[in-house]
């Protein structure tokens, strides 16, 4: 249910036309920000609002899915004003808030609006944003975890028109203790290594940070799945209750493979998993679950389903492998592409990299890893690995 927070309280108290609102993980940026624009549509008749994210996945799996939750738990939600093509939502006294993606350039240079909303405004461009900016008539709210200093440190927080806040979990009295638990667990991990030091700067703080020793730049992001691209088999990565199961699709196009979020889910069961996989098509999953395989094996006829081959220094080896290609991720591929994002080598605690990753940010990454061990990295010689 819906709670009037500290989170909330603090963005109410922004009165300028920029309203910069920096936050960690799960401080309520997104549930403080969309109760205000519903509370505004609602009261004021013929208002028109936008919310943006990177692409429109993003926006489905983030701040749309939010809207509608809000909406539900406020009794406010009418199905037959929601217009699921068109993603927008029209109130009853004409205002309305609408969706769309900062990579549809049309929508950029389109209609004005009254607020406009970015959600996660880091993953987008300065100039996406002063395109949508100069056709917004009265506000600007931008939220984000400060992963690193972008454009709206160096060209928008110090402007006179603009407000700044940093929220932190602890402003949101609705998250549900066990995520609090979890949040300050990585506190003590901040003493182990920079890495967890500047995560829970940026995380747990909502202070800048500086995201250092990403392991994987060989990727690039494309829009959809070709239709001469050949699905050529698909990782599996178990989880349950904490961790995700995450399933991702390998295709092959032009020499270069592609990645494609089918599942990253937590609470599947085995046969949930097994609906989900296709037959005919090689899956190689984590061996440290033969179970689980075979569960999976017994209730579909047809799959095709083994565990990863692993062996000694194998995480290493499997992102050496991965390392040498060129990926293609679709933008549907929401979860992975922020675990590429995230995805970094662990320090000591005097910031010299160690040889091997944060054990974080890698369930799908992992799903990867196995099916490229198995078809690529077991059929060369890379390094001095011992894979058995």
């Amino acid at each position: 249910m819906l709670k009037r927070t500290t989170a909330i309280n603090k963005i109410l108290a922004l009165k300028k036309r920029i309203k910069i609102i920096q936050g960690g993980t799960s401080a309520g940026k997104t549930f403080g920000i969309l109760p205000i624009l519903i509370h505004k549509a609602a009261d004021t008749p013929n208002l028109e609002i936008s919310v943006v994210a990177e692409s429109i996945p993003h926006l489905r799996r983030g701040a749309l899915r939010d809207f509608l939750k809000c909406m539900k738990w406020t009794n406010r939600y009418f199905d037959d004003r929601y217009n699921k093509s068109h993603l927008r939502y029209d109130f009853a006294n004409g205002s309305f808030i609408e969706f769309f993606s900062a990579d549809d350039s049309s929508k950029l240079r389109g209609a004005r609006r009254d607020i406009l909303y970015i959600n996660e405004c880091n993953n987008i461009t300065f100039d996406a944003y002063n395109e949508m900016a100069i056709r917004t008539r009265k506000e600007v709210y931008l939220d984000f975890n400060p992963a690193n200093e972008f454009w709206v440190h160096t060209e928008l927080k110090h402007e006179s028109d603009a407000d700044f806040i940093i929220l932190t979990y602890k402003d949101n009295e609705g998250l549900d203790e066990g995520i609090v638990q979890q949040i300050e667990k990585n506190r003590l991990k901040a003493k182990t290594s920079t890495y967890w030091d500047n995560w829970w700067r940026v995380y747990g703080e909502g202070k800048i940070g500086q995201l250092q020793g990403a392991v994987f730049t060989n990727y690039t992001i494309i829009d959809k799945i070709p239709e001469e691209a050949r699905l050529i088999g698909i990782g599996l990565d178990f989880g349950y209750s904490a961790d995700p199961t995450a399933i991702i699709e390998i295709y092959t196009y032009n020499n270069q493979r592609i990645l494609n979020e089918k599942a990253y889910q937590t609470k599947l069961l085995n046969s949930d998993i097994a609906r989900i996989l296709p037959i005919n098509v090689p899956i190689v999953a984590d061996s440290a679950e033969p179970k689980s395989i075979e569960e999976i094996r017994r209730e579909k006829h047809g799959v095709l389903i083994k565990g990863a081959t692993k062996g000694k220094d194998s995480i290493n080896y499997g992102i050496d492998v991965m390392q040498r290609q060129d990926y293609l991720v679709t933008k549907s591929s929401t979860n992975l592409i922020k675990e590429l994002r995230s995805y970094c080598w662990d320090t000591d605690k005097t910031g010299k990299r160690l040889n091997k990753p944060i054990d974080t940010f890698n369930h799908g990454i992992d799903a990867v890893r196995y099916h490229e061990m198995d078809t690529l990295g077991l059929n060369k010689n890379y390094g001095s690995y011992s894979i058995k």
